[in-house]
């Protein structure tokens, strides 16, 4: 029997990934594209062969970042890591938030374990990822930067800007993506529980 695939199906961001032949009905379609969610069909042992979220890496760029982007995909694919790419995918002027938001929330879902954003500058990204509950972004611009933010800040998002680094200089800051975080010393430890409280303090209820 062909799956079939409704509204309700479509994620909030990145890609949904459908084995060949399934039916896509128009309504999804449509929430697909005012999502921006690229639907794409594989075979079925491709799709049993996904990497798990955490070998997966989000990774978007506004039009700024997009070359960025593409050159740098690779470097990740060689760390062993699979590429979500949520966007965008040409040059045409789009806005930073949209992209860092689609990374930002396939990562607090957990769907990915880390995301990158590239745009002109990399601080509007940080910005916009951080307001997303359970993200920790960190805009790095060189090797120690990269380095501090995942061993001593356990960062989940990295942004970057491509009009401030070279492609060689964003490779450096690549290579420390898959490094873990240390086990903090109490001081680290006290101000990772600090800036969780803040968050949990300034969270909104959604009205029921």
């Amino acid at each position: 029997m062909r799956r079939v695939i409704t509204a309700q199906d479509v994620p909030a961001a990145g890609e949904l990934r459908v084995p060949i032949g399934t039916l896509v009905t128009p309504s999804a379609r449509e929430v697909a594209d005012g999502r921006g969610v690229r639907i794409v069909e594989l075979p079925e042992d491709q799709l049993s062969a996904l990497a798990p979220p955490e070998k997966t890496i989000a990774m978007g760029a506004d039009h700024g970042g997009y070359l960025l982007k593409e050159a740098l995909k690779p470097i990740l694919e060689g760390l062993g890591l699979e590429v979500r790419d949520v966007g965008v995918y040409d040059e045409k002027p789009a806005d930073y938030p949209d992209l860092a938001l689609k990374v930002a929330e396939l990562v607090a879902a957990g769907t990915v374990a880390r995301g990158v954003v590239i745009d002109g500058v990399g601080i509007g990204s940080s910005i916009a990822a951080n307001k997303v509950p359970g993200i920790r972004a960190a805009l790095c611009y060189d090797k120690s930067s990269a380095r501090n933010s995942r061993e001593h800040n356990d960062s989940n998002v990295l942004t970057l800007g491509a009009r401030l680094l070279t492609q060689t200089q964003a490779e450096e800051v690549f290579a420390h993506l898959d490094r873990h975080p240390r086990l903090p010393a109490d001081a680290t430890r006290r101000a990772w529980q600090k800036i969780l409280d803040i968050e949990r303090k300034y969270l909104r209820k959604e009205p029921s």
